[in-house]
């Protein structure tokens, strides 16, 4: 495939995507499908845990008990849309752990910033479970997670994770559901993650926390566990992250990401956000008064949650619902999944 770089905005600034369908507007051009070689590279795995398709638009990560997967990109950017389709491991995968990411730890070891999908396995019958994260200025003791269940299986299928970072907010989305909203605020600070960032995803044994807190390992017996990931999209300011700190050249670039349609989450979308975070996260830092007695300054408490979770953060589901009729659920879109009630 051709590779084409769309640099209208200034020197630093480019649009690489391999998602026409996003339909973004890149210096009034439609971007190109690059290869996976001319946007990433890779990071660990060798050429048997890290396989490219035949036109190198898709990656399969492998995990076995020698090694991992994981790549990076090529560039770093300050502001950005990264996404990707991706399809998880089946049956038993606990202590599996996926991350596609944001990152500039191998940069700025002591204040590094980081915008986080982590996707967590589990035992057999027991679904996927996944968090987001962010960290700012190294602010790693002051993790701001949140857990979730997910209304679909996220192994039969290819499902798209997208994370927007501009320098008013920050969305994650799965599909056309933004799932969490992060609005730049003073309370937060320097926390707010600002400094130019490389998107990663990995596959890995994290058997030490990621299931029951390490209470179920890795079983290889099931290897490989194999994450395939389609579609990668990056679409942001490259910047160099140590001469462009303090440089205005992506101020362009922040005023078009502020004004595409990820950015501005329609009546709907906040209907189906509220919907999913009422449902499905399990957990917040916001809650989690044993961790924080008194609740992050930037945290808006919602009272309805308030009374839903436990002093852990975790929601109180003593109480069972009855399973409501299809017909009385919330439509996302016409091309949105439908999130349903509970068993």
């Amino acid at each position: 495939m051709n590779y084409q770089f769309i640099n209208s905005l200034s020197k630093t600034t480019v649009c690489i995507s391999l998602l026409l369908q996003l339909q973004l507007l890149c210096g009034g051009a439609t971007p190109r499908i690059p290869s996976f070689q001319k946007g990433f590279t890779q990071l660990f795995g060798g050429n048997t845990n890290l396989l490219r398709s035949d036109d190198d638009n898709t990656v399969h990560l492998h995990l076995n008990q020698y090694t991992g997967a994981g790549f990076r990109s090529l560039n770093m950017y300050k502001y950005g849309l990264f996404s990707a389709r991706i399809k998880l491991p089946s049956k038993y995968t606990a202590g599996v752990v996926v991350a596609f990411y944001t990152s500039n730890g191998d940069v700025f070891e002591k204040t590094h910033d980081e915008l986080d999908f982590e996707f967590l396995g589990n035992i057999k019958g027991k679904p996927w479970r996944f968090q987001t994260n962010l960290y700012g200025n190294g602010s790693t003791n002051r993790g701001r997670e949140e857990r979730y269940t997910l209304w679909f299986d996220p192994s039969k299928a290819y499902h798209r994770y997208t994370i927007l970072w501009t320098s008013s907010k920050i969305i994650f989305y799965i599909d056309e559901v933004p799932i969490r909203e992060i609005l730049r605020s003073p309370e937060m600070g320097s926390d707010f993650p600002s400094k130019p960032m490389a998107l990663y995803a990995t596959i890995w044994d994290a058997s030490t926390w990621a299931t029951n807190g390490g209470k179920y390992k890795v079983n290889y017996k099931f290897a490989p566990f194999v994450t395939e990931m389609t579609d990668l999209s990056l679409h942001g300011c490259i910047s160099n992250p140590i001469q462009d700190l303090s440089s205005e050249s992506c101020t362009q670039m922040d005023k078009q990401l502020e004004t595409i349609r990820y950015n501005n989450i329609t009546r709907k979308q906040k209907t189906a956000m509220k919907r999913f975070r009422e449902k499905y996260m399990y957990y917040s830092y916001c809650y989690d008064t044993l961790r924080y007695p008194i609740p992050p300054p930037e945290c808006v408490i919602d009272p309805v949650l308030r009374q839903r979770f436990k002093e852990t953060g975790r929601p109180d589901f003593g109480r069972r619902h009855h399973r409501q009729s299809r017909k009385g659920s919330h439509v996302l879109s016409s091309q949105m999944y439908d999130i349903e009630d509970e068993d």
